[in-house]
């Protein structure tokens, strides 16, 4: 599917089509991981990312990717032993 927005031309020339793309992409996925709307895999798959570069780019943008406190993690270890 495609979607069609108009931008002001001074917004489109300091990028090319393509970098506006990309950036546009990435950050729809951000926002939908960050919502809990789409899993970590398929929002890497919507910004054209692979899923460890997508994991860094949660991390600039200081989205967790683990959403589990240090707590419920030592607990779920404890009940693995």
């Amino acid at each position: 599917m495609q979607i069609a927005i108009d931008l002001p031309n001074d917004f489109v020339t300091l990028q090319s089509t393509n970098e506006i793309k990309q950036e546009m992409r990435l950050s729809y996925a951000l926002w939908l991981f960050k919502n809990a709307r789409v899993t970590l895999s398929k929002a890497a798959e919507l910004a054209d990312l692979n899923i460890y570069d997508f994991i860094n780019a949660c991390k600039k943008n200081d989205i967790a990717v683990i959403d589990i406190s240090k707590d419920e993690l030592l607990e779920e270890i404890a009940d693995m032993l």
